[in-house]
């Protein structure tokens, strides 16, 4: 009797708190069904990487085997296979297994080039979002969507899960200097949504045809003719492991689920851990020493270069002490490693770096850091705008 009423209660808690598992999400490109319809008898662009699967087959390959004409594959920052690391120049080319052209959606062409876009009769976007603003895959969604709309193509969404997709934080970037490519729309770092329900809401607020206006919130006047493959079986609290790296230096769960509270450091003098085997799993530099972390915390590492994921790391060949962190299961930014490297950093003048405020979204942050403000103050400057965001993307909402 006590083991029915513990399996009772553990029933309980599963609905009460909708949680469901991760094996038995069912993926948008896994439902082939709902899709391949929609492409039959025309030419189809692809835009794909190495996250693009179906179980562990790639996508391009599933379509060809099932008789898509595929014209052409459109690759983001990281390239087609996911070799290239952060930043890196990526060149056009061939795959050299089905012989497709492979369109770099990076560097000098971040938006397809309309004459050669309008080859195609439809779109599919398939990539893995890991859901932070800076993460430039939301980018190249809205310039593929911008295209589409501009060649009146139709695109198709194939959704993943976001992993970070259970809590919204951070500031919501309003400040039209710094709208970038790690940084397009009036959203916070961590928006809670994924990939396809983020494409519902930038046709939704009317964001494209606004990319060459420096103008956060604008609408535009264009509207894509978008199509949502949903995922089966998960909600925003659904756990996920992601099978494969969506980028070089994101290699593990504890990586990305870092991610939002460390990226600004590549707006400082603080190593992320590129050129390490665990980047974006600690952060440090040279002659580092605690200020409120425990001893027992502080490591040593020594970046070095890694061919492809990091030729050219903060800090190369230079010994450095730093810290090593943990999962971050506190559902939210945290603050703490921000503080911590700032204090313990002996050059303050030359700690905020240009490209930190594109990164927080915000020129405040980093005066409020050298306010010496807790974590609490700093997140009650941001609280009104994420109260408002967060009624904007309730609209948009698929699980």
């Amino acid at each position: 009797m006590k083991k029915l009423y513990s399996f009772i209660a553990f029933i309980f808690l599963l609905l009460c708190f909708n949680i469901s598992f991760p094996q038995n999400i069912k993926l948008g490109a896994e439902r082939v069904e709902e899709y391949l319809h929609l492409l039959q008898g025309k030419r189809v662009g692809v835009v794909a990487n190495q996250t693009s699967l179906i179980g562990k087959t790639h996508l391009v390959d599933s379509l060809i085997s099932l008789g898509v004409n595929l014209r052409a594959i459109y690759c983001p920052e990281h390239g087609f296979r996911g070799e290239a690391e952060a930043g890196a120049m990526i060149n056009s080319s061939i795959d050299e297994k089905t012989n497709l052209p492979i369109v770099s959606l990076y560097g000098n062409n971040k938006k397809p080039k309309q004459e050669e876009f309008e080859k195609n009769e439809i779109i599919i976007f398939d990539l893995q979002d890991v859901g932070c603003r800076f993460y430039t895959y939301i980018s190249t969604l809205h310039y593929v969507m911008e295209a589409a709309a501009e060649s009146n193509i139709p695109i198709i969404v194939l959704d993943r899960p976001n992993p970070n997709a259970s809590f919204v934080d951070g500031a919501v970037l309003k400040d039209v200097s710094l709208v970038s490519f790690v940084g397009m729309h009036p959203v916070p770092i961590v928006y809670g949504m994924t990939i396809g329900e983020y494409a519902k809401m930038i046709n939704g607020e009317c964001w494209i045809g606004t990319s060459n206006k420096r103008v956060i919130g604008e609408k535009g006047k264009l509207e894509c003719d978008l199509t949502i493959i949903p995922l089966e079986n998960y909600n925003h609290n659904t756990p996920y492991s992601l099978p494969i790296a969506p980028s070089p230096n994101l290699k593990t769960d504890n990586a990305i689920s870092l991610y939002p509270s460390i990226c600004w450091f590549e707006g400082t003098p603080i190593s992320v851990g590129r050129g390490t085997d665990t980047p974006f799993e600690i952060i440090g530099f040279p002659n580092y020493k605690a200020k409120t972390f425990k001893a027992n915390e502080v490591i040593s590492f020594t970046p070095r270069v890694i061919k492809g994921v990091s030729d050219n790391p903060p800090h190369k060949n230079q010994a450095c002490r730093g810290l090593k962190l943990k999962y971050n299961n506190n559902k939210a930014i945290d603050l703490s490693y921000l503080i911590e490297m700032y204090a313990s950093y002996p050059y303050k003048e030359k700690f905020f770096q240009p490209f930190f405020d594109k990164l927080a979204g915000t020129k405040e942050l980093k005066e409020l850091i050298r306010q010496n403000l807790s974590p609490e103050e700093i997140k009650q400057t941001w609280a009104k705008d994420l109260e408002e965001f967060k009624k904007i993307r309730e609209k948009y909402l698929i699980y």
